[in-house]
């Protein structure tokens, strides 16, 4: 990997830019070479895989990526930022620049359709932090395609994502992932590699997509338990899935018909238990839309 973005190269093309980084968009640069090869090399990339970046920013990470990946989808919010990657990556990566394809859009909002030619495999990313779990969750629901990924979240968000039952941190993000994939905590990353320097450390949560746990029952109704299962994590399932099932004497009859103990809580509960619990559930029960 050659033409890399240190940090005076980073400070140099945000003055150039006019570009302020802001808490709202959640923007903090990588300006550490070793820190995006890091992320390259635990990303597990192969020459076939189809990466797709958001919030590129500055081209830190991009320009790491377009050697490695047969093409590069980098979606990006920020219209001034979109605007020079393109310029950025023919500047820096030569020929591997014409790999790159940007799109100025909201990641909460893009479509496979957008992303379509070619259909991205894997997820690179260093995400913002105030909308991380959401656009991950987002693109596992909207693109069949993407097989693994890596990202760089914030360290606490990194540690709910990747938590197991039992876990104090286990919750709504922990179930919703493994609904997709299998994950695991791939590193720690300092503040001092970002500009401007946050005051927490980052992590960086790798993944695998799997089959979800069963096919009888739809995602969103198994979202639906988890979310109310967790809206009330201190009470046992019988009293928080109460709404849910349209009384605590219902829940708990889905909690015995699903092999669950109406009187544990959600965090000590599986992806596949939530699931049994959702196939189970009243008839006459709410089910999300």
């Amino acid at each position: 990997m050659t033409g890399l973005l240190g940090p005076a190269e980073i400070r140099e093309l945000a003055a150039r830019l006019g570009v302020n980084p802001t808490k709202k968009l959640g923007q903090n640069f990588v300006h550490d070479p070793n820190t995006v090869r890091r992320i390259v090399t635990t990303a597990g990339l192969t020459p076939d895989d189809v990466a797709l970046e958001v919030g590129p920013g500055l081209g830190s990470l991009t320009l790491a990526l377009l050697p490695v990946a047969a093409h590069v989808h980098a979606v990006e919010i920020d219209p001034v930022l979109a605007g020079a990657l393109p310029q950025t990556a023919a500047g820096h990566a030569g020929p591997a620049a014409a790999r790159l394809t940007v799109h100025r859009a909201d990641a909460l909002r893009i479509t496979a359709a957008e992303l379509a030619d070619p259909p991205p495999t894997a997820l690179v990313a260093n995400l913002p932090y105030n909308v991380a779990v959401p656009v991950v969750l987002h693109l596992l629901a909207g693109l069949p395609t993407l097989r693994h990924g890596l990202v760089m979240v914030q360290k606490e968000v990194a540690d709910r994502l990747v938590a197991g039952p039992g876990s104090k941190v286990y919750g709504i993000p922990s179930v919703k992932l493994a609904w997709y994939a299998r994950s695991r905590a791939a590193g720690r990353v300092p503040p001092n590699v970002f500009w401007p320097v946050p005051n927490v450390d980052s992590g960086l949560v790798a993944f695998t997509r799997r089959e979800p746990p069963r096919d009888d029952v739809p995602r969103k109704a198994v979202f639906a338990v988890v979310d109310a299962a967790f809206a009330q994590r201190r009470k046992t399932l019988r009293a928080a899935l109460a709404g849910w099932a349209g009384g605590p004497d219902r829940a708990a009859a889905a909690l015995t018909a699903a092999g669950v103990d109406p009187g544990a809580r959600g965090e000590s509960l599986t992806v596949e238990q939530f699931a049994a619990i959702a196939a189970s559930a009243p008839t006459a029960a709410p089910v999300a839309q």
